[in-house]
């Protein structure tokens, strides 16, 4: 089942294009890593299929609700230093799907997100007294509570020491394998082992699976198969 699919996308900013002829297709339980060069747009991508901003020009069709998306956002020094509670910020990722308060339905699926990242004996501790890799738990439980068909992950492990990074892919490779798609922007080559599927954009463009990325001038160079 197509979940998303792109065809001769441009997308950019203030009508000037930072990347063009993007076109791929996000089938159910996928995992795309999108890779590319700093500036290749790979971020301005991920804003468009959000619907954060509009494409210049091309096709995007979406078989998904926007409360089906989970969206792991690169950190930055204001979600670093959030004033709240780790319950609390884990609960907010139900926000858009309720009306007032959190029920019993959503305390209980925020207690088995935290258990499943090890962070449920934080969570009335404060967001802003964590390690680097323990807020990068929270915020992915967090896009969890949301995330029951799509999950996207932009830049989800810059910052972090490799131990911490390890743990993060052996938690989106579990994931993926209990049928939730995924869909990783990374300048992190690690990361492809996971993948099923890659998006390379920004100059000599590709889709395709892991296997024929790597058989590719480009995926050996990136795989670090050529000098």
């Amino acid at each position: 089942m197509i979940l998303l699919n792109c065809e001769n996308l441009c997308v950019g900013y203030e009508g000037k294009g930072v990347a063009s002829g993007i076109s791929f297709s996000v089938n159910q339980g996928d995992y795309l890593c999108v890779i590319g060069e700093n500036g290749a747009g790979k971020s301005t991508l991920i804003k468009t299929i959000l619907e954060l901003q509009k494409p210049l020009s091309g096709k995007i069709e979406r078989h998904y609700k926007k409360t089906e998306l989970g969206y792991l956002p690169q950190q930055t020094v204001v979600q670093k230093d959030f004033p709240a509670t780790v319950e609390e910020i884990v609960l907010s990722g139900f926000l858009g799907k309720i009306w007032f308060f959190y029920g019993k339905n959503e305390k209980q699926a925020a207690r088995k997100n935290m258990e499943r990242f090890g962070i449920e004996n934080f969570a009335k501790k404060s967001f802003r007294e964590l390690s680097g890799g323990q807020k990068q738990r929270v915020l992915l439980a967090r896009a969890m509570c949301s995330a029951q068909k799509l999950l996207v992950l932009d830049e989800p492990v810059a910052g972090l020491d490799p131990k911490i990074t390890e743990e993060l892919y052996e938690f989106s490779k579990d994931i993926n394998k209990e049928g939730l798609t995924i869909i990783m922007i990374t300048h992190d080559m690690q990361a492809i082992k996971n993948a099923s599927h890659i998006l390379a954009i920004g100059s000599g463009q590709f889709f395709g699976t892991k296997e024929e990325f790597a058989k590719t001038e480009q995926g050996k160079y990136f795989l670090g198969e050529t000098k």
